[in-house]
């Protein structure tokens, strides 16, 4: 959820595309949660073609010595020609994996998978996901939730068009079970996989999907390195049997103006920046008809607005008469945006205690996309949103940490249906201890070989990550990379950990030797911590920095 100037929100919390699937998992005769799991056809779900269990054949995907073998008794075991002693093994959701030099996943993170808090009904972010997929419902759209957060670095990175360099690629800012499989750091790593069930499906034209997804980033009251993104899409396929490929065109261009006009009235006040699609700043795709791009994006606008309108009642009915009265009417405004999987491209803002907030990105999806999954002849829109995003405003929890609180004093204020403006139970008081130290002053992973400055294009923000950094590739020598210690202090003090923050910094004239002082702000959310237990755990992170990065403590 690292945030930037330009397509802030949805290059930070929602990210990039989807995956690829090669063919359908056979039907199930009874439902069990698998990876993919249809919200609204759960119950039913025998009667369903649910999305493959891999995204691709298992045996020109997976690479066999990542994934260990399981002994009748439960024993993981692993080719016995492996001996390097770095070829350890660990269980996530059920399926064994064998790590190597690439791993850097921590058992604090391997902690969250599967809390799938999307699921859990009275829990504000499935509230908020319930929410959401009612202003896009089944059997129009497929409503999809993903359990299973480990992918294939292909599906994440190689068939969306990530080059190698790129910056999410980085250990600095993705959890890697292996060299071969990580925590997805998106939901688009199942997007193709999407696209190409609505190539098979003749009652359904768009979808969405909900999953948790990992980062590794910074500590402070909203960022967490589990949250949750949700994103959409529509499309449109030319009308079947047409006498011309003229015909069938028109006839898609007279239906989407159709549905278009068929879709709510919303009474929000719209202020619209983007009607004009300039080739050099937001582009129509050659391939495309102008006049059906004017619509898709209206039907995409409209739809959206509607969108807007029933969050926004949700979040009046919370309140009281006159604070309803005083808040007035909701107010959004849409800019011009650059995604590199649409164009054109849109974020969508709103007014939000007298500044413009950024809540998602959108835009008309990318052709290649389509046509890579069995919708060559289609077109089509897609929207991304950050669920922490929406769920914080709607609710009024102030810090993310909350989300993933067992505490009954915060599960108890919310139930399903219902938005529930959070109450404080308490406010502990914080405990601040800083950390100094020498770093390497050798080149390390924030500035790889040739960088140059940091880029703010969705490109490299698309899958999470900072185009300074290196990808797992890199060859030159690792320095510290302020990642590294959020890593640290989120493995050993948890959710304990509030913020963490650098505070001084400077570069000894002599020696070029580069000095680092973070502030740490212990503070749980249920208790007041003790002195000796601040104590402990700080030593243990300035243990762990001296030992796995070898920085001289100050």
């Amino acid at each position: 959820m690292q945030l930037l100037k330009t397509g802030a929100f949805l290059r930070a919390a929602r990210s990039a595309r989807l995956s690829i699937p090669s063919r359908r998992a056979p039907l199930a005769t009874s439902y069990t949660p698998s990876r993919w799991s249809s919200s609204q056809v759960a119950a039913a779900a025998h009667e369903q073609n649910p999305f493959p269990e891999q995204s691709v054949n298992a045996s020109r995907e997976v690479d066999p010595a990542k994934t260990a073998e399981l002994k009748d008794d439960g024993v993981q075991k692993s080719d016995s020609t492996n001996t390097d002693s770095h070829k350890q093994q660990t269980t996530i959701g059920g399926t064994p994996y064998i790590l190597d030099q690439t791993t850097n996943v921590t058992s604090s993170i391997l902690g969250l998978v599967g809390r799938n808090l999307y699921d859990q009904a009275d829990h504000p972010i499935c509230i908020t996901r319930k929410l959401i997929e009612s202003c896009f419902p089944h059997p129009e759209y497929n409503n999809f939730t993903m359990s299973d957060p480990v992918v294939t670095v292909k599906d994440n990175f190689d068939v969306l068009g990530f080059p190698a360099d790129h910056p999410g690629r980085s250990r600095t800012d993705t959890y890697y079970v292996n060299s071969t499989h990580l925590l997805r750091t998106h939901t688009s790593a199942h997007q193709h996989a999407a696209f190409q069930t609505l190539a098979t499906e003749k009652h359904t034209s768009g979808y969405t999907i909900c999953a948790d997804v990992y980062r590794r980033d910074s500590i402070d009251r909203s960022h967490f390195p589990v949250f949750h993104q949700m994103e959409g899409a529509r499309v449109w396929d030319l009308t079947p049997n047409a006498e011309s490929r003229y015909l069938a065109q028109t006839m898609r261009t007279s239906k989407i103006a159709r549905q278009l006009d068929a879709l709510p009235k919303t009474s929000i006040e719209v202020e619209d920046n983007a009607t004009s699609f300039s080739r050099n700043t937001n582009p129509m795709q050659s391939e495309h008809d102008p006049v059906e791009v004017q619509l898709v994006v209206s039907h995409l606008k409209r739809s959206l607005e509607y969108l807007m309108e029933q969050i926004h009642k949700a979040a009046q009915e919370s309140l009281d008469p006159s604070a309803r009265q005083a808040s007035g009417p909701l107010k959004v405004r849409w800019v011009e945006a650059y995604f590199p999987f649409t164009s054109p491209s849109f974020e969508l803002e709103v007014l939000w205690n007298g500044e413009w907030l950024e809540l998602l990105g959108c835009g008309v999806v990318q052709q290649p996309i389509l046509n890579n999954a069995g919708l060559k002849y289609s077109i089509g829109w897609a929207w991304g949103v950050g669920i922490e995003r929406f769920a914080m405003l709607l609710f009024g929890i102030p810090d993310i940490r909350l989300f993933w609180s067992d505490d009954p004093r915060f599960l108890r204020q919310f139930s399903r249906g219902k938005i529930t403006k959070f109450e404080p139970f308490s406010k502990f008081p914080a405990c601040y201890k800083d950390i100094a130290f020498w770093i390497n002053p050798s080149p390390g992973v924030a500035s790889p070989i040739g960088a140059e400055a940091p880029s703010t294009s969705g490109v490299a923000a698309a899958a999470g990550g900072n185009a300074t950094k290196a990808s797992p590739s890199e060859t030159q020598p690792a320095a510290f990379h302020e990642n590294d210690i959020m890593e640290v202090v989120r493995d050993i003090a948890g959710s304990l950990a509030e913020d963490v923050k650098l505070v001084d910094e400077f570069v000894h004239p002599t020696s070029g030797r580069k000095s680092l002082c973070y502030r740490i702000n212990y503070r749980s959310l249920e208790r007041t911590l003790t002195n000796e237990e601040v104590n402990e755990l700080h030593n243990q992170v300035e243990r762990r920095m001296a030992s796995q990065f070898g920085v001289e403590l100050r």
